[in-house]
C-alpha cells in the first residue's frame, strides 16, 4: 500500500500539470496555435503521459483544461460573493478587485476561457459545450446570491447574465488598452444593475447590509 500511494500521487500530479500547462498555454496563444509539444514541455512530461491520460488527445486535454478553468473561476466568484456581504457592495468590490489583479500582472492575466472560447464556439463542440458550462456554473453563482438577497428567479437570471457580460466585456477593453478605467466603470454599472433588480423586486437596501 505504501508502495503504491506515490505511485499514484505522481501520476496525478502529472495529469495536474498537464491540464494547467495547457489552460496557460490555450489562454496565452490560443487553442490551435498551440502544438502538444509546447504543452509536454510546460508541462515537463513525456509524451507518452498526454494519451495515457487523455486517449482522445489534445481535444480530452483541452476539454479537461476549459473545465479546470471553470472549476477554479467558479471559486474564484464564490469567494468574492461571501453570504454576509451587500451584493451590490460585493459586485462593485468583485470588479475593483478584477482590475487591481490586471494591473498586477500587466494586463495579462484575465478570463482563463474567453480566448478558447471565442475560437472554439463554431469549430469544436465538445470543447464548446465544456466552454458553456463552465460559464452556466459562474452564473449559477451570480444568480444564487442574487436569489438569497431576494430577487425573483427570472430577475436574478437576467442580472447574472449582465453582470458576467460587464466582466467580460471590461477585461477585453482593460487589456486592449491597458488601463484599469474600463473594469471601475463596468463595475459601477454591474452594481447599478444589481441595486436596480433588487429595487424592482421591492427589497430594501439598507436592510442587506
Amino acid at each position: 500500500m505504501s508502495d503504491t500511494a506515490p505511485t499514484v500521487e505522481k501520476q496525478s500530479a502529472t495529469r495536474t500539470r498537464l491540464v494547467e500547462s495547457a489552460l496557460a498555454l490555450f489562454s496565452r496563444n490560443g487553442y490551435a496555435a498551440t502544438g502538444v509539444k509546447a504543452i509536454l514541455a510546460d508541462a515537463k512530461t513525456p509524451y507518452g503521459s498526454l494519451y495515457h491520460w487523455f486517449p482522445g488527445g489534445k481535444r480530452e486535454l483541452g476539454v479537461a483544461a476549459v473545465q479546470h478553468g471553470g472549476a477554479l473561476y467558479k471559486g474564484l466568484f464564490e469567494s468574492r460573493y461571501p453570504a454576509d456581504l451587500n451584493v451590490v457592495e460585493a459586485t462593485e468590490a468583485a470588479f475593483v478587485e478584477a482590475a487591481d489583479m490586471l494591473e498586477a500582472t500587466d494586463f495579462a492575466d484575465s478570463c482563463p476561457l474567453a480566448t478558447i472560447a471565442l475560437e472554439v464556439a463554431n469549430t469544436d463542440e465538445p470543447m464548446r459545450i465544456a466552454a458553456a458550462d463552465a460559464f452556466e456554473s459562474w452564473l449559477m453563482v451570480f444568480e444564487q446570491r442574487f436569489l438569497a438577497a431576494g430577487m425573483s428567479a427570472e430577475r436574478a437570471r437576467e442580472v447574472a447574465i449582465n453582470v458576467f457580460c460587464l466582466i467580460e466585456g471590461a477585461a477585453l477593453l482593460a487589456r486592449t488598452t491597458k488601463s484599469p478605467v474600463p473594469m471601475h466603470l463596468a463595475g459601477k454599472t454591474a452594481a447599478n444593475a444589481v441595486a436596480a433588480g433588487l429595487a424592482a423586486d421591492g427589497i430594501e437596501l439598507a436592510g442587506k447590509a
